[in-house]
C-alpha cells in the first residue's frame, strides 16, 4: 500500500492508524513524501515499513513508492483517505476471481450534508460507467499492469485519469462495491456546488486537450 502525502500532518496518523491491522498480516505500508516541510514524517515514524521521499508532486511520490515496493499488487491511497475492513483481502479476491488487473473502491465522503450523499453516488456511476476512476478511490493494480502503462504520467494534475485510461487497454477496471472513506474538507471549504462545477469545468478542459501543467494553476 503506497501512501503520496505532503504537508499531511493533520490527517496522516488516522490514516496509518487505521491502516496497523493490514501491517499486522504481514503487508507493506510505504509513505511517499514530497518533502514535507510540516510533522508528516515525524508523525509516519513507527506506522509505515518504508518511507520514500521525491519531488512534491501526486505522480512523483506514487512512481517512487512503486519503485520501492515489494508487493505483486499496488495500491495506491490518499493521505486522508480511509480504506475499508478487509481492503486487500477484496482486492487480492476480486482481481484473482475476475482476471482483471487493476480497479478502484467506491467513495464516500466523511461529510454529513445530503449533497455530498448525491456527489458520492454520481462518482462512483460516473467510475463504472466510463470505467475512469480517481485517486481518491484508492486505485489498486497487479504491478506488471502499472509497468505496462509506464506508471503514472509525469503531470501535475489529471494523473489518475490519464493511467485509468491506459489502464482499460489492459482490462476494465474491478469496481468494489466496498467504500473507502475521503475527506470532503475540499468540498466543504471551497462550497459543495462550486467545486462540482470547476471539477466538471477542468474535466472537461482536459478531454478537449488542455495541458495540465495550464489546469494545475486552477485545481487547488
Amino acid at each position: 500500500m503506497i501512501i503520496p502525502a505532503y504537508n499531511e500532518a493533520d490527517t496522516i496518523g488516522a490514516t496509518l492508524r487505521a491502516l496497523a491491522p493490514i501491517r499486522a498480516q504481514g503487508h507493506e505500508v510505504i509513505l511517499a513524501d514530497g518533502r514535507s516541510w510540516d510533522q508528516t514524517v515525524e508523525i509516519a515514524r513507527g506506522l509505515i515499513d518504508r518511507l520514500v521521499s521525491s519531488e512534491k508532486g501526486r505522480a512523483n511520490q506514487m512512481n517512487a513508492g512503486a519503485a520501492a515496493a515489494r508487493g505483486d499488487i499496488l495500491l495506491f491511497l490518499h493521505a486522508d483517505t480511509l480504506p475499508p475492513k478487509g481492503a486487500l483481502e477484496h482486492v487480492v479476491c476480486g482481481l484473482r476471481e475476475t482476471g482483471l488487473v487493476w480497479g478502484r473502491f467506491d467513495i464516500r465522503l466523511s461529510g454529513r450534508t445530503r449533497l455530498l450523499r448525491v456527489v458520492e453516488t454520481l462518482s462512483n456511476f460516473r467510475s463504472r460507467w466510463t470505467g475512469i476512476a480517481t485517486g481518491d478511490q484508492a486505485l489498486f493494480m497487479h504491478r506488471r499492469a502499472f509497468e505496462a502503462v509506464g506508471g503514472f504520467a509525469q503531470v501535475p494534475v489529471m494523473e489518475d485519469i490519464i493511467i485509468s485510461r491506459r489502464l482499460k487497454r489492459l482490462s476494465r477496471p474491478l469496481c468494489l462495491n466496498e467504500r473507502v472513506i475521503t475527506s470532503s474538507r475540499r468540498w466543504e471549504e471551497n462550497g459543495i456546488i462550486r467545486t462540482i462545477l470547476r471539477m466538471w469545468v477542468l474535466r472537461l478542459a482536459f478531454a478537449l486537450g488542455v495541458n495540465p501543467s495550464l489546469l494545475a494553476r486552477h485545481y487547488d
